[in-house]
C-alpha cells in the first residue's frame, strides 16, 4: 500500500532529496502557512517539517499521521508530549552540523576579536589613506591563543567548538549541566564560567529552563572584554539585555546567527543598530552545502528506517 509523505517547507533545505525506497506518494511545498497545514497533511502518514509548527490542536485533526520527520536537530516547533501520548513518532537529525556551526561560530569570534568590521569600515572611509605610518591602529586586536572559551552546551556541536578552540590554544570551559558534561576536561558552574571566559559560545537547546539564560544579570557577570556568540537559538538571549550590555560596555561584542523570532518580519532590536561590535547573520550557521546534503540524506534514512519497523533518532521513544 502506498504511503503519503508530505514535506511542508521544502525551500528551507537546499539539497537533493533522494526518492524513498518504499511505495509512496510524495508531495512537497516550498512553504506552508498555518491555515494550509491541515489540507496539505490530510491523509498523510508522514509529515516532513523544518520550522512549520506541529501543535496539538492541529495534530488532533490528523488521525492518519504516524511520523513527523523533522528536517533539523531542534524540535521546539513540535508538541512532542502530545505526539508521545498519541503514538506519533518524531524523528530528528543528529550531528549533521558538527563542522559547519562551529566554523561559523569561529568566523564570528575572529571577526569580533580582531575588529574586522571596524577596520574594513575605516579603510572604506579613507582613514588608512590619511595614516601617518604604514598601518592603522584604530581598534584593539586580541589573540585567541591563551584566551578562555566558555561553552554552554556539551553536545556534539559544543564539543566540536571546543576542539577548534583548543587548536587555537584556548583554555576551554564547559558550563556544568548534569551528565551531559561528563568527560569534559574542565567544567565550571555557569556563574563561574561567565566570570572567567573571554568568549562565551552558546550551543544548548531552547527549553523553558534556558529561555533568556543570558539576561542582564548574566552580562554583568562577564568580563567587559568578553564576547557573546549565539549560533543555537535566539530565545537563549534576552535581546534587550544584549543591547543594554553593549550600550553600557558590559561586554566587548556579540555575534548572533539566531533571533527570538525568525524571520524578523516586524523587526528586531538587534537589527535597528549599526555597530561594528555586533554581527547578526540570518540563521545560516548550519547551512553549508555539505551539511545540508548530510541532513537531507539522514532525513530520508530516518523515514525509511521507521517504515521498515526499525525507527531511529526518535525524541518520542
Amino acid at each position: 500500500m502506498s504511503m503519503r509523505v508530505v514535506f511542508l517547507d521544502r525551500a528551507s533545505l537546499r539539497a537533493k532529496i533522494r526518492p524513498l525506497n518504499f511505495a509512496s506518494q510524495y508531495a512537497e511545498y516550498d512553504a506552508t502557512e498555518a491555515a494550509e497545514i491541515l489540507p496539505r497533511l490530510r491523509g498523510a502518514a508522514v509529515a516532513i517539517v523544518n520550522k512549520v509548527p506541529m501543535r496539538a490542536a492541529t495534530l488532533q485533526q490528523l488521525p492518519d499521521l504516524k511520523l513527523i520527520a523533522v528536517a533539523a536537530s531542534g524540535y521546539d516547533n513540535v508538541d512532542v508530549a502530545y505526539c508521545r501520548q498519541s503514538g506519533i513518532a518524531v524523528s530528528t537529525i543528529r550531528n549533521y552540523a558538527v563542522h559547519t556551526v562551529p566554523e561559523h561560530a569561529f568566523a564570528l569570534i575572529l571577526a569580533l576579536r580582531r575588529n574586522l568590521l571596524a577596520y574594513a569600515q575605516d579603510v572604506a572611509d579613507g582613514a588608512w589613506n590619511e595614516s601617518p605610518q604604514f598601518c592603522l591602529f584604530t581598534h584593539p586586536i586580541g589573540d585567541l591563543h591563551g584566551a578562555t572559551l566558555g561553552i554552554i552546551g556539551a553536545g556534539a556541536i559544543g564539543r566540536a567548538t571546543a576542539g577548534i578552540g583548543a587548536a587555537f590554544g584556548m583554555r576551554v570551559l564547559f558550563a556544568e549541566h548534569g551528565s551531559s558534561t561528563a568527560g569534559a576536561l574542565e567544567v565550571k558552574p555557569l556563574d563561574e564560567l561567565l566570570r572567567q571566559s573571554d568568549v562565551v559560545s552558546l550551543h544548548c537547546p531552547l527549553v523553558p529552563a534556558t529561555r533568556n539564560l543570558i539576561d542582564i544579570a548574566a552580562f554583568r557577570k562577564m568580563k567587559r572584554t568578553a564576547l557573546l556568540i549565539n549560533t543555537a537559538r535566539g530565545g537563549l538571549v534576552d535581546e534587550a539585555a544584549l543591547l543594554q550590555a553593549l550600550d553600557e560596555h558590559l561586554i566587548a561584542g556579540a555575534g548572533c546567527d539566531v533571533l527570538s523570532l525568525e524571520p524578523p518580519r516586524d523587526g528586531n532590536p538587534l537589527l535597528d543598530v549599526r555597530r561594528p561590535n555586533l554581527i547578526v547573520t540570518p540563521h545560516v550557521a548550519w547551512a553549508s552545502e555539505q551539511a545540508m546534503q548530510l541532513l537531507a540524506d539522514q532525513l530520508i534514512d530516518n523515514i525509511e528506517c521507521w517504515a521498515a519497523g526499525k525507527p531511529r533518532h526518535l525524541v518520542t521513544s
